[in-house]
């Protein structure tokens, strides 16, 4: 069975000033969500979900419709406000987090799955290590993430904060510590760069998280009882949100799973500011220029 890609593109984008999910950064106007479903129908996924907000279904459908006749294509929603048995509706203005925009998928995804994120570009080799992985090696005990090298997570536009991996000797993850206000200072890599809290040193080789997990179905029942946990303990907190790495951290504490730490070497680059977007551009002209990508994905 083909694994699925799940793409996360529920955010407002408030930070970008406007839906930066389907915004042009191509040649010819594709979004960085075009080059991830490329790459995947490359690696031999079988499946895109995008988890979206209600009102984002005529865009997207707009958008990405066409490419339904080369890979299946379907749309869950996140809501704001969820309903569950047993507790009050928390009026909020943001959904739940990431753990609740992975769990919506829920009822459209029985086969093996990695979850990206949709303005992150993640690298054309990532997807075919994702890939295989899913479809030979992940069980119910055994996920995964792609670990990518810290130094080609970089910015040059300032700061910029990362999860930096500990591993064993197996190449599983043993936690994730999140460095902030990361940069090079005088040929070396510095955190908490200009912050109150005392600078530290970061190997530049390290391996970090950016969110490109790769998921046993059986891990929505984790994540169903975990959100109930988190509801229920944050009732009076409106802001608070469940992401991956708290579900995947209890999973690891729990000896419930593995989760295998996939070394690429692939460059990654996220788009959060409209300022970000001229570089988006610039570095794919370059695997335009390099053969990594045709000119236009689909002709």
């Amino acid at each position: 069975m083909k694994p699925t890609l799940l793409i996360l593109a529920a955010g407002m984008g408030s930070r970008y000033g406007g839906l930066k999910q389907i915004d042009g950064i191509g040649p010819n106007d594709e979004p960085i969500i075009e080059y991830s479903i490329y790459d995947a129908i490359k690696a031999g996924f079988g499946k895109i979900v995008f988890v979206i907000r209600k009102e984002f279904e005529t865009p997207f459908r707009a958008r990405f419709d066409q490419f339904s006749n080369r890979i299946n294509i379907e749309y869950v929603f996140q809501p704001v406000n969820v309903a569950v048995e047993g507790l009050d509706i928390i009026n909020r203005e943001k959904p739940w987090g990431t753990t609740h925009a992975v769990l919506v998928a829920k009822d459209v995804i029985k086969e093996p799955f990695a979850v990206i994120n949709a303005d992150d570009y993640y690298g054309s080799n990532s997807f075919q290590l994702m890939a295989d992985f899913l479809i030979k090696e992940c069980t119910e005990s055994k996920m995964s993430m792609i670990g990518y090298v810290l130094s080609n997570t970089l910015s040059d536009h300032g700061t910029v904060n990362r999860g930096v991996c500990q591993v064993d000797e197996h190449q599983n993850l043993i936690e994730v510590n999140e460095r902030v206000k990361l940069a090079m200072k005088n040929g070396v890599l510095k955190y908490n760069i200009g912050s109150d809290d005392p600078e530290g040193e970061e190997d530049p080789s390290s391996s970090v998280s950016m969110n490109y997990w790769g998921f046993h179905p059986s891990i929505f029942m984790h994540m169903e009882k975990g959100l109930y946990d988190f509801m229920k303990a944050n009732t009076e907190n409106p802001t608070a949100e469940y992401y991956i790495p708290d579900i995947v951290t209890k999973m690891i504490s729990s000896g419930d799973a593995v989760f295998n730490v996939i070394p690429t070497h692939d460059n990654w680059f996220g788009v959060t500011y409209k300022e970000d977007k001229q570089m988006a551009v610039d570095t794919l002209n370059k695997y335009i220029s390099a053969g990594v990508y045709p000119e236009n994905l689909w002709s």
